[in-house]
């Protein structure tokens, strides 16, 4: 007893002593960075005074204070900035979906602004914006080298005031204008509607009024449908959705899904990481999904289409979402500012990231850009809709009842009604053909 307990106060030693020898040095290489750090805030305070005190014009010291404060956190990445009292207060009102301005969210790529969606129903929507833009002129005025921040507040302005947007589009040889006027944004988290047995929910943000409006719109249709066995499955339409709370798509994923993870967040410190999970009780009653993505779709969007993916829950349909797999936190600051830094990654039930990857489509399908219709077109078009009932003096049917005529039109209508939203919105009409066939295979 006497050897063992020797043996372990001397390990006790060993241990003090080379955690003492360890220590030392890392000690000495903490009080070296803190040394630095210190410098270098002197050197920032320096250079702040001479601005102050040497520019050739006077400066507004708490002006210049936040554009240092805005360079800091721009050089992390371009979603991480400081929001000025303004900035914070227009954030908040965002989230509740009514603000002013134009209806496009932007990131930057290489000095440029790029437009990562417009917003339906909006002012730069109507004026034909697309996902993928690059702006780089606003009312004549470059863009290049700006900040995000001074970007945006270069299109902001009065509502009724127009603005004029230097566009450059990929499949277009040449920049071209385009005309916006300004208007209060008042979006529609969710619209829904029923195109033949199928009910579309068109998701167009994701703020405080998604769930609610998600909910009350796909229980409205079934109803109109006649109930749940009238409906054939859902689509989600998460296309060009720039995304907006993780809360949100939380409850917008687990209102179809009946259990397992939802998405998890991992930060610097894996202590810090979160997990989400699914609760019982599915809003379709178990209806096929198919969701709708394309590379306006992002960040929230993303969640939701990942997570229905991971659980074979949804088949996604259209093309690669933009790719946007972190996570910002709002942080409060002194004076009614605030700062949004980047704090997390997301991942997917699966465990895989889709920060610069995007989430890829179980079934590719590009959006084909609309082409204007000819006159031969349209005889083409109207030689092929001619049959034997058109023909003068053609035979009647007489082999089927009234009613089963009647059925034959009906199902004709319908079919028509798919060939037009084929020609209207093909990505969509793909995903409707796509729950045709998996209902025909349940029944």
């Amino acid at each position: 007893m006497k050897k063992f307990a020797m043996a372990a106060v001397g390990g006790t030693l060993a241990g003090i002593l080379a955690t003492t020898y360890v220590a030392g040095p890392l000690l000495a290489q903490e009080d070296a960075r803190a040394a630095t750090v210190y410098e270098q805030l002197d050197l920032f305070g320096d250079i702040f005074e001479r601005i102050r005190v040497q520019y050739v014009e006077e400066v507004d010291e708490t002006e210049l204070i936040e554009a240092a404060i805005g360079g800091m956190l721009a050089s992390l990445d371009p979603h991480s900035s400081y929001l000025s009292p303004d900035d914070a207060a227009q954030m908040r009102v965002q989230t509740r979906g009514e603000f002013g301005g134009l209806g496009i969210e932007v990131t930057q790529e290489d000095g440029f602004v790029k437009v990562v969606s417009p917003m339906d129903g909006t002012p730069a929507d109507e004026a034909g914006m697309e996902a993928g833009d690059f702006i780089t002129h606003v009312d004549g005025e470059s863009m290049l080298g700006l900040s995000l921040d001074d970007a945006v507040d270069m299109m902001r302005g009065p509502v009724g005031s127009e603005i004029i947007i230097t566009v450059v589009r990929e499949g277009e040889d040449e920049p071209f204008d385009v005309s916006i006027i300004r208007d209060t944004i008042k979006l529609t988290a969710v619209r829904a509607r029923t195109e033949g047995s199928t009910v579309v929910l068109r998701i167009s943000t994701f703020n405080d009024q998604t769930t609610p409006n998600l909910i009350s719109g796909l229980n409205e249709q079934i109803a109109a449908a006649g109930g749940i066995d009238k409906v054939n499955g859902v689509v989600l339409d998460l296309r060009n959705n720039p995304g907006g709370l993780l809360n949100q798509a939380i409850r917008v994923s687990d209102e179809f899904l009946e259990s397992g993870e939802i998405v998890s967040t991992r930060g610097r410190n894996p202590e810090d990481g979160e997990r989400f999970n699914a609760t019982p009780g599915d809003l379709a009653q178990g209806l096929p999904i198919v969701v709708l993505i394309n590379g306006g779709s992002a960040s929230a969007s993303e969640i939701v289409a990942g997570a229905l993916q991971d659980h074979r829950r949804a088949i996604i349909v259209g093309t690669k979402s933009f790719g946007k797999g972190s996570v910002q936190t709002v942080m409060p600051l002194r004076g009614d500012g605030a700062m949004r830094l980047t704090t997390a990654r997301y991942y997917t039930p699966s465990g895989r990231s889709i920060q610069a990857l995007g989430v890829s489509p179980d079934i590719i399908v590009e959006q084909p850009r609309r082409k204007p219709n000819t006159e031969e077109d349209e005889a083409a078009t109207a030689r092929r809709m001619r049959s034997e009932a058109d023909l003068r003096g053609s035979l009647n049917n007489d082999s089927l009842s009234e009613d089963e005529i009647r059925q034959i039109e009906e199902d004709r209508a319908k079919a028509q009604a798919a060939a037009d939203l084929r020609d209207d919105d093909y990505q969509l009409a793909y995903a409707i053909d796509v729950l045709m066939g998996l209902s025909a295979l349940a029944k």
